[in-house]
């Protein structure tokens, strides 16, 4: 698989101007060298859902490893200027930029693994000053490809099994939208795209058919579907629906009977309006009576999970599913809401200090320390709950995991029940210690994953709650800061 291209330059700019400004206040104050350990997470359900597909962790990599301020950076910051029209930042800083090395600590969750809101997808330790330059550009692509990739998830599941073609090239927002989206709706089950950028780059299966400009450019609609078969024979899926979709597909039968003596065979058709439930059963019946038992029909128009799981109950018959602006703009939920906090930090004498930030609505709560998430499963290897505790504190051999929105519920659990932690290094003091799957591997690691949880786990609206707690003393630990900080 081709690395993530689009990061390979460094887009040291690709930044909020008040991380540069902290940055510059940490040099100016000589708190450069202070460790500090930062978390990135989100705080709510996805698409009213139950979770999340962990994605975009191989872009953060390539952003982070091209991550180097360049003399043209250098210069536009050089040229910003405060209200009173001095420099915003002193040269003595910038010479510091020139220098710049990522040298912090990262630990991620693998790509494909659903996630829960709260779980730390990222954890950054090290200079306060990098780590936080890092903020804007991590949200941005963790953010997006986890949103997409959740997307995609829920649309496969609909499908049943049914092949599943994102569509959204021409309706993503932006080029990278459209590269880094194809990406993550592969991880997230999808079967192929139809940008060839991103196929190329990422080793995506790529499909698509022709247009109906490509029907409408001939006299007749037979004309175009004997054309298309002569130029592409071993691609032909023919637009029916650019007239009359039931005519449409009659004439596509009369083409590919005719060319079947020279070896052409029709794969199939596509509709792109209409009723597709009642012109997908008719269309099946047309196929099978010419038999055509083997070619495929393919669907579009603004679908998404909701109208395939319907489409599916009223006994639709279509085999591939296009799947564009629903999928590649995550259109009903268009943000993913994660943040990117500080949770611990060194005092002069090195001393780790936890930090939470609160507020008055709960879920905007931070969680302190420097945090790892433990998934246990039941002895059928179902996963069943998820702690968030501190690595770096002792923690019990009976262990009482709490719901941090709501301390009534709680739940018990000892060492000896299986799991494994979420959080992998994949930065040991700036230099790379991990080693990418392909996004093949990705993209099978996380169907089997969500296999694992249980159906109503799953479930697209109102689905099971999943249990996700904080362990007991990290709880009381917590609310022990809340109450410090307010007494203030």
């Amino acid at each position: 698989m081709a690395n993530d291209w689009f990061y390979r330059s460094s887009l040291s700019l690709f930044i909020d101007l008040y991380q540069l400004t902290m940055a510059y206040g940490y040099w100016k104050k000589g708190l450069v060298h202070r460790k500090a350990a930062f978390t990135l997470c989100f705080r709510r359900h996805p698409f009213k859902g139950n979770y999340a597909i962990a994605a975009g962790l191989e872009s953060a990599i390539e952003f982070i490893q091209n991550f180097r301020f360049e003399k043209e950076g250098l210069d536009y910051l050089r040229s910003l200027r405060s209200d009173n029209g001095e420099s915003l930042f002193e040269d003595k800083f910038l010479d510091y930029l020139k220098d710049f090395q990522f040298s912090c600590d990262l630990q991620a969750v693998p790509e494909g693994t659903p996630v829960f809101p709260y779980e730390p997808l990222v954890v950054v330790t090290g200079s306060i000053l990098e780590a936080q330059l890092l903020e804007s550009a991590l949200l941005n692509i963790i953010n997006f490809q986890t949103l997409i990739a959740t997307k995609s998830s829920r649309i496969c599941a609909a499908a049943e099994g049914g092949e599943v073609c994102e569509f959204g090239l021409r309706r993503a927002q932006g080029v990278d939208g459209a590269l880094s989206g194809a990406r993550a709706a592969y991880i997230g089950g999808c079967h192929a795209t139809s940008n060839v950028l991103a196929g190329a780059r990422y080793g995506i299966p790529v499909k698509g058919t022709h247009a109906h400009s490509w029907v409408m450019a001939f006299d007749e609609e037979k004309e175009a579907f004997e054309s298309y078969a002569d130029v592409m024979p071993q691609n032909c899926i023919y637009l029916a629906d650019t007239y009359d979709t039931v005519r449409g597909v009659k004439k596509a039968i009369e083409v590919a009977k005719q060319k079947e003596s020279l070896g052409v065979k029709m794969k199939g058709v596509r509709l792109d309006s209409g009723d597709l439930a009642h012109l997908s059963i008719e269309i099946r019946k047309l196929l099978d009576e010419a038999g055509f038992y083997d070619a495929k029909i393919m669907a579009s128009n603004e679908l998404d999970e909701f109208i395939i799981r319907d489409l599916k109950k009223q006994g639709a018959k279509i085999d591939i599913w296009g799947v564009g602006t629903n999928l590649i703009t995550a259109k009903d939920q268009p943000a993913l809401d994660g943040v990117y906090k500080l949770s611990a930090i060194q005092d002069e004498a090195g001393n780790w200090i936890d930090k939470v930030k609160i507020s008055e609505q709960l879920v905007k709560t931070t969680n302190p320390g420097r945090l790892q998430v433990r998934r246990y499963e039941n002895d059928q290897g179902e996963y069943v709950m998820d702690m968030l505790f501190d690595l770096h504190k002792n923690t019990p051999e009976e262990l009482s995991l709490i719901d941090p929105l709501d301390p009534t519920r709680r739940q018990s659990v000892t060492t000896q029940m299986r799991h494994h932690d979420l959080l992998t290094p994949i930065f040991e003091k700036g230099k790379l210690v991990y080693e990418s799957p392909s996004l093949d591997a990705i993209r099978s690691r996380c169907a089997h994953e969500l296999e694992r949880f249980s159906p109503p786990v799953r479930r697209f609206l109102h689905p099971q709650t999943y249990f996700v707690g904080l362990e007991s003393s990290l709880y009381e630990h917590k609310m022990d800061l809340i109450e410090k900080i307010k007494a203030k």
